[in-house]
């Protein structure tokens, strides 16, 4: 019978590896001669890229605009490749802030849009949401304009476990879709089914102006919302400055939309969040930036400083950290890391403090913090020109995806067509400095190669005494065996997929070999 070793649960984590700066591995500027903005990026099943945006322009990597700004889609290969684009829209402004691969492969996008021609029907009056369906090809499905007769702007989209979408933004409309106003801007949540007819709606906020950009489904089928709010009544309660500033205004709602609990945190200067998740431990994590030094806030260096804050499950703040240097850095989009750590992207101008290697202006600045929040690398990327990230993951080879906008041709950024372009940065780590890739011997084979649950070792030259499985990381699957064969077979099913090394040793020896998660 053939015998099956599992990997134990132990994990023991590498600092020296994590506090390594990732490089980039591949980077695309896409667009025309116009200016194209990328505001969203998302890795698909397939392990390529898809990216939603705005593009003004009809050449180079751009066609079928149909006036003005129109959402653009772009679907990359796993290498940055350009596999295929769709743009979306009619002869008004229109743009695209959130996509999402969905459950049947196509995808789901979410915006604004300003058009009543083209792609656009339905349009209520001035800006709609404009929610739009697409097949794995990038085929319109269906489209809904979501609104009333002022402003509603759309920022976050994700399918939800009923097969619907929830849609999250800011409207200052009270009528059409939209009832419950509170005065001046409020969140908008929409509810849709899986042919984006309404299900229910919710506007959030007070009297003062409260803008949303970030949702998320949690794992008890409500959701966990993230914006900036001015409000200190109606639905907003402890706003910590005046009038003129904004807290960060954190809501967590039940599955049919009713208020939980809610938090404004900040101090009293301006404090804005753009990203929330929630974590594995039950809680939160929300990211954006603030200029305050007070209330909520400590160790700001000057302006505005990425503003990163770990929240429990009922909203209390664990820890909260401020990133930067003297002048501007604000974070735009967190995610929680494979590690049990966070990846933040946003833009940074700083050149002190926690930022180094900007180029020039305005960067791309990435930051990886542990589970706690200390800063583990940054990474300043892109030219002399401007350059906005606004969008970043965690990839399944262990490496991260960047988007944003980028109007640099040097420094990190080629292929610029002219103005701003969407610029696309893989970034991935070089092989744990513990493994050394030169002693990959033929006299180890490792099968199958891509494997899916489990890993047969098989090693000619000694008998195998420990296998130790360390990801692209440097985080270490430890699995320690007494058992002096040459072949076994491993258990890899509650790995995540990804590339990873195998260590095998015998008494004097080693060997090291690499292969593919699926």
């Amino acid at each position: 019978m053939k015998k099956i070793i599992a990997l134990t649960a132990s994990i023991i984590f590498y600092h020296t590896v994590f506090s390594q700066t990732p490089a980039i591995q591949w980077q695309k500027s896409l667009a025309g001669t116009s200016c194209d903005y990328g505001n969203y990026v998302r890795q698909t099943s397939d392990g390529g890229y898809i990216v939603a945006g705005k593009a003004g322009s009809n050449d180079g990597d751009v066609t079928g605009n149909h006036g003005g700004y129109d959402y653009w889609v772009v679907k990359l290969y796993s290498t940055g490749i350009l596999q295929w684009q769709k743009s979306l829209g009619g002869t008004g402004y229109d743009e695209a802030r959130s996509v999402q691969q969905t459950a049947d492969g196509g995808y789901i996008v979410a915006g604004s849009s300003q058009s009543i021609d083209g792609d656009v029907t339905g349009n209520h009056g001035s800006i709609d949401y404009w929610l739009v369906k697409l097949d794995g090809f990038g085929n319109i499905q269906w489209q809904k304009a979501l609104g009333g007769t002022a402003n509603d702007d759309a920022y976050s989209v994700q399918q939800t476990s009923d097969g619907g979408y929830i849609v999250l933004g800011y409207s200052y409309s009270n009528d059409g879709d939209v009832t419950g106003n509170h005065g001046g801007w409020d969140y908008w949540l929409v509810k849709v089914d899986g042919t984006g007819t309404i299900q229910w709606q919710k506007t959030l906020g007070g009297t003062m102006n409260d803008w949303a950009y970030s949702i998320e489904q949690t794992s008890d089928g409500g959701y966990i919302v993230a914006g900036s709010s001015q409000s200190n009544d109606g639905d907003v309660t402890g706003h910590h400055g005046t009038a003129s500033s904004f807290d960060y205004w954190l809501v967590k709602l039940d599955p049919a939309g009713s208020i939980q609990w809610q938090k404004s945190l900040g101090g009293s200067s301006f404090d804005w969040a753009h990203s929330i998740k929630q974590t594995t431990d039950g809680g939160y994590i929300a990211a954006g930036y603030s200029s305050s030094n007070d209330g909520d806030v400590t160790g700001n260096h000057s302006y505005d400083d990425y503003w990163v804050v770990k929240l429990d499950n009922s909203g209390t703040i664990l820890w909260q950290k401020s990133f930067g240097g003297i002048a501007n850095d604000r974070a735009y989009s967190v995610n929680q890391t494979s590690d049990g750590g966070y990846i933040i992207a946003g833009n940074s101008s700083s050149n002190d403090g926690d930022v180094t290697g900007n180029h020039g202006g305005y960067e791309y600045w990435i930051v990886k913090l542990d589970d706690n929040g200390t800063l583990l690398w940054q990474k300043s990327m892109g030219g002399t020109a401007h350059d906005f990230a606004y969008s970043v993951m965690h990839t399944s080879d262990g490496g991260y995806i960047v988007a944003g906008e980028s109007a640099s041709n040097d420094g990190d950024v080629t292929g610029n067509h002219g103005a701003n372009d969407y610029w696309i940065a893989k970034l991935y780590f070089d092989s744990p400095k513990s493994i050394n890739e030169n002693n990959l011997l033929s006299a180890m084979y490792l099968s199958p190669n891509p494997a899916t649950t489990e890993l047969r070792i098989t090693n000619a030259e000694f008998k195998i005494e420990k296998v130790e499985i360390i990801d692209v990381l440097g985080q270490k699957y430890n699995s320690a065996f007494d058992i002096l064969n040459s072949e076994l077979t491993i258990d890899i099913s509650s790995l995540a997929s990804g590339i990873y090394f195998v260590k095998v040793r015998g008494e004097k020896e080693e060997r090291v070999g690499k292969f593919v998660k699926l």
